[in-house]
Formats: structure tokens, C-alpha cells, sequence
């Protein structure tokens, strides 16, 4: 691993640990919506990870009774983000947070293309998609299907 004289040589988030109200609301949405694996199960906690990785785990979830929903008003994480492989998981991925009423948000960054979604607990994250040979232009309105068409990709 190489560092640099302004970093500490980080290069990847590799997991993420959340507290939320009730973990198996939490498991059946992780799962069942977004695709991850249950790796560990416990009565008040559970460990997932994504499909076909060697990592043990990329999301912690323990329950903590009496945990709200977040305060928009206090200082707190924003989102964490998932990037897909293909336009077509995109796609994929706004059907599947549509159909549960998850999804809150869209956005074209130019170098991505983005999805924002909330968790039974009100938790956001980000699903996306880099954009090949990007250029950033801040943010605009996502237009997947014009994406997709121009590619020549079926939404499927």
C-alpha cells in the first residue's frame, strides 16, 4: 500500500455500521431490496455483504430500541454510497426502490449517474453508476431512460 505525504493512504470504504430500530425490518430490506447476502446473524445484529466478494462484511446492522428516525435539524452522516457495475443495475435498482417507495431522489453528476434511496429507519444511501469517461458538471436531473436508449441497453 502506498501513502502520501498528505494522506494516511486510504483507498476504500469497506464496511459500514448502522444503528437502527428494528434489525430484521432493517435485514429484509438490505436483502430482499438491495441484494445483499446475510453473512452473520445474531438476535440484535446482523453482518451482509455484497454478492460474489471476498470481504466478510460491507454493512453492520444492530438494533437499538427506542432509536428515531434521524433529526434533519442535528449534525449527522448524509449518506453512504454503492456503486453498480452496469447501467442496466441502475435501472434495475430504481425499479426495485420505487416498488418499495424507498427511493427520494435522482441526479446526473456527469462522472455518475445516481439514485437516493432511504432505509426503513430514514437512513439515506446512494446507488450509482460511473459514468465512463465522465465530465463533472455539477448536478441535474437524472434522465435514465435517455441514458440507457443512448447507450442502445434495454431497461429490462
Amino acid at each position: 500500500m502506498t501513502t502520501t505525504t498528505s494522506g494516511i493512504g486510504l483507498r476504500r470504504l469497506q464496511h459500514l455500521v448502522l444503528w437502527v430500530a428494528d434489525v430484521e425490518r432493517s435485514v429484509r430490506f438490505y436483502r430482499d431490496v438491495l441484494g445483499f447476502e446475510v453473512t452473520k446473524r445474531y438476535p440484535s445484529a446482523a453482518f451482509l455483504k455484497i454478492p460474489g466478494t471476498a470481504d466478510d462484511h460491507h454493512l453492520g446492522l444492530f438494533e437499538q430500541s427506542g432509536v428515531g428516525r434521524p433529526d434533519e435539524r442535528v449534525a449527522r452522516m448524509y449518506h453512504a454510497a454503492w456503486e453498480v457495475g452496469e447501467l442496466t443495475d441502475l435501472a434495475r435498482a430504481r425499479r426495485r426502490l420505487v416498488e418499495t417507495g424507498a427511493l427520494v431522489g435522482s441526479s446526473d453528476h456527469g462522472v455518475s449517474l445516481s439514485l437516493y434511496a432511504k432505509d426503513p429507519d430514514g437512513l439515506e444511501f446512494e446507488i450509482f453508476w460511473t459514468v465512463p469517461g465522465g465530465t463533472p458538471v455539477g448536478t441535474r436531473p437524472l434522465h435514465l431512460e435517455a441514458e440507457l436508449a443512448r447507450r442502445g441497453l434495454d431497461p429490462q
